[in-house]
């Protein structure tokens, strides 16, 4: 036989102290059994979840197997988007016209001449020497197509191409006119 007042003795006594996942299990039940008595069901109230650029549905808490904004971006798309917001665009493309030179026109064009200005879309070069010069001019469509598609249309319209200066032969304040020594240069 059983003794009544050896249960009752047991439903008497405190439960044991609930902790870590034991005590996160207890709190889900009860608010799963809230949410059944109130007549919801679980997921029902809830604000409507936030949406993707491609209107996709996300998920709050982590970022799942897509691509998503909150994922580690490139530094260049951030730099760029960071340069298109606050208008530095143009600059940052001239800019890419100097920083990437031999890259944009090619190592051997690179080799033998260089940027030295850009103003008002017109790009003077330099050639080291005259038959360079001459032929950078003879190629200077081709040379003004690779540079439109390496920075973007508009931010060099046309090229001025020069070469070597020679040195000037006038000294001092006092000179006699005419064309100094006659010597070939470049």
């Amino acid at each position: 036989m059983s003794d009544p007042t050896a249960s009752n003795a047991s439903a008497s006594e405190p439960e044991p102290e609930l902790r870590g996942i034991d005590l996160a299990r207890r709190a889900l039940e009860e608010a799963r059994a809230a949410a059944k008595a109130s007549g919801k069901s679980v997921g029902q109230g809830r604000a409507s979840p936030r949406r993707l650029r491609t209107g996709a549905r996300r998920r709050t808490g982590w970022s799942g197997a897509r691509p998503d904004d909150r994922d580690p971006q490139l530094l260049s798309s951030l730099t760029g988007a960071i340069a298109k917001n606050r208008g530095w665009s143009t600059k940052v493309a001239e800019g890419m016209v100097f920083g990437r030179w031999a890259g944009v026109v090619g190592e051997d064009i690179a080799s033998h001449a260089t940027p030295m200005t850009l103003k008002d879309g017109v790009l003077s070069i330099a050639a080291e020497s005259t038959a360079w010069a001459t032929q950078l001019r003879m190629l200077q469509g081709q040379i003004l197509a690779k540079i439109n598609a390496a920075v973007g249309q508009g931010v060099v319209t046309s090229l001025k191409i020069t070469g070597p200066a020679a040195p000037s032969w006038r000294k001092g304040e006092r000179h006699i006119k005419g064309r100094g020594p006659r010597d070939t240069y470049g």
